[in-house]
């Protein structure tokens, strides 16, 4: 019933049968944010969930959660669960999503200790017509894209961070609830006027991924460039929050700037037509390349 809802986007789209409405729904937690700071953890948890619903055109409304912990009797554990109820309760009043259900699990451990705290959010939007849906996918050869949010010069907790570097604890990555807010509401405001083409939040991976992750359904490459003031490796990794990813129309770009006022918002480069990565005029391969690898990379290591 719901095919024409498949294509990829930050959220699943359900038609609602009847209504010209649909719901979005997201679940989302790291749980390296929520161990390096269990509040500033908690409250991403509830900001990328609600990021990912206004991604794909919808209104958050409400949350339910599944809170994963170690023995509370654990002082650690206990001020885990205790910050990240505070963290989680912070974000749901801002973005006015009420908990409206849920669960906690407690005693998640082994002989080597507790897992990493867990706060699990899952969230409900609705879209009030079916027509804001969405996605996440680059659509055209010759589109502009853009940036919205500030660049920050931050790679903690990052998956290049902990994996490419190494480094297995760090801060956890820098969010400003009032920021993230504006330039949800922005995204909204946007798809409803029409003026994007695409839009997928900056998330695990960071920028780079985003990137790809909108390149690859359709494999349409994408030219970049980086920003001097912002080490390279944090520009394109780092995992920083309040960020989307937009493409926009060329014939749309003074509309879509012009909306624009009011938020940090950046034009980083261009979609094209030969599918190939550039950035920085340095050559990073093709589209179909990565592809093949983020689809294969587990069987091929059978």
């Amino acid at each position: 019933a719901n095919t024409s809802t498949n294509a990829q986007s930050d959220a699943s789209i359900v038609i609602a049968k009847g209504t010209g409405k649909a719901l979005a729904m997201t679940v989302d937690c790291n749980s390296k944010y929520v161990y390096a700071n269990p509040e500033v953890g908690a409250m991403i948890a509830v900001a990328e969930a609600a990021r990912n619903i206004v991604c794909s055109g919808g209104e958050p409304i409400g949350v339910t959660n599944c809170l994963n912990f170690g023995n509370p009797y654990d002082p650690e554990v206990y001020y885990q669960f205790v910050k990240s109820v505070e963290g989680m309760g912070a974000a749901c009043r801002k973005f006015n999503t009420p908990v409206t259900g849920g669960n906690v699990s407690f005693y998640n451990q082994s002989e080597d200790g507790p897992v990493y705290p867990t706060p699990t959010i899952g969230m409900l939007g609705v879209l009030d017509s079916i027509h804001d849906k969405m996605t996440l996918d680059f659509k055209s050869t010759d589109s502009l894209i853009y940036m919205l949010g500030a660049h920050k010069d931050d790679i903690h907790c990052s998956d290049y961070l902990h994996h490419i570097c190494g480094v297995t604890h760090s801060p956890a990555p820098s969010i400003d609830l009032e920021e993230e807010y504006a330039v949800q509401q922005k995204v909204l405001a946007l798809i409803k006027d029409k003026l994007i083409l695409s839009a997928h939040d900056v998330a695990d991976g960071g920028l780079f991924i985003a990137l790809l992750e909108s390149a690859m359904p359709n494999g349409i490459g994408f030219t970049i460039q980086t920003n001097d003031a912002i080490r390279k490796d944090a520009y394109l990794f780092g995992e920083a929050q309040s960020r989307i990813v937009v493409s926009v129309a060329k014939e749309q770009q003074a509309a879509f700037e012009a909306h624009c006022a009011g938020i940090p918002f950046d034009k980083i480069g261009s979609t094209n037509a030969s599918g190939t990565i550039e950035i920085d005029a340095a050559s990073w391969g093709a589209v179909a390349e990565w592809k093949y690898q983020y689809d294969h990379v587990i069987e091929d290591q059978l």
